[in-house]
């Protein structure tokens, strides 16, 4: 039986990137989006065929879910539930940035309410739902141990930030207040699971290659080249995808509550 990964936004750009991770290592998928239902599908069929390649045989399953509202995230977990039958891997990537870049003074409530419902009540509700299911799964798992039962790890629980969690840019405040209040949900989470033998991490990436970042590519070519990154590439999806993985196999198994910082050392002070 195949480890169960539900990574949310999991149909484009980082998400993408995390779910070609978990199938190369042999994951099965329940891959989360909000509307683009053909950009999921290709995702899934990707990741079928990749872990095919590398000898396993996984399911990838799309499911639409706005994370925002509470009836859908419940559908979510009872999707995971019926689909897959477990859950070993929580991914919290699902985010949006503002709709316009609006200077500090200007934006507006509703622009701030979509931002912070998405990218972070969203995340906290969706992990309690499946923190709840991991903890009488884990349970279930140990009653079930013995020479004939599959023997599983315990699982784990990740949320995607970003360095706007605390870098500052005034023409985004509600994404930069919404990347640090998520931030915060992986001691939270890390401290009230680690009883129950669920480890909880934070990937911080970068300046990564995505549809999001695609408008203000000329500026961030320049600074890159200016090296504010000390290693001066944009981070690909691949990049956090590989440090995904890396928990998902079970590298940190004395570590909870830990930033990885995947962003070509931009959170290095430098003189």
């Amino acid at each position: 039986m195949n480890r169960v990964a539900l990574i949310t936004g999991g149909s484009r750009g980082i998400g993408r990137g995390i779910a070609l991770a978990l199938a190369r290592a042999g994951h099965d998928l329940v891959i989360n989006y909000a509307r683009n239902a053909e950009a999921a599908q290709k995702t899934a069929a990707d990741c079928v065929a990749l872990a095919a390649a590398g000898g396993h045989t996984i399911r990838a399953r799309p499911c639409p879910s706005d994370i925002a509202d509470p009836a859908a995230r419940q559908r979510l977990i009872d999707f995971a539930r019926t689909e897959c039958g477990r859950l070993d891997l929580l991914v919290n990537n699902a985010g949006v940035a503002p709709e316009v870049r609006a200077d500090l003074l200007e934006s507006g409530e509703a622009s701030f309410d979509r931002v912070l419902a998405i990218n972070v009540k969203g995340p906290f509700f969706l992990t309690q739902l499946a923190a709840r299911w991991m903890i009488e799964q884990a349970r279930a798992d140990a009653e079930a141990s013995g020479p004939d039962a599959p023997a599983f790890a315990p699982p784990q629980i990740v949320f995607i930030s970003s360095i706007s969690a605390y870098t500052a840019s005034s023409n985004r405040g509600e994404y930069c207040v919404a990347k640090a209040a998520l931030s915060m949900l992986t001691p939270l989470f890390a401290a009230r699971l680690a009883e129950h033998g669920i480890n909880v991490y934070e990937i911080r990436p970068g300046i990564i290659a995505t549809d999001m970042t695609a408008p203000v590519k000329a500026k961030y070519d320049a600074l890159i080249a200016e090296g504010v990154t000390p290693i001066r590439r944009w981070g690909s999806p691949g990049d956090v995808g590989r440090a995904v993985a890396a928990i998902a196999e079970g590298a940190f198994p004395f570590s909870t509550g830990e930033v990885l910082n995947v962003d070509g050392g931009f959170h290095l002070r430098r003189l």
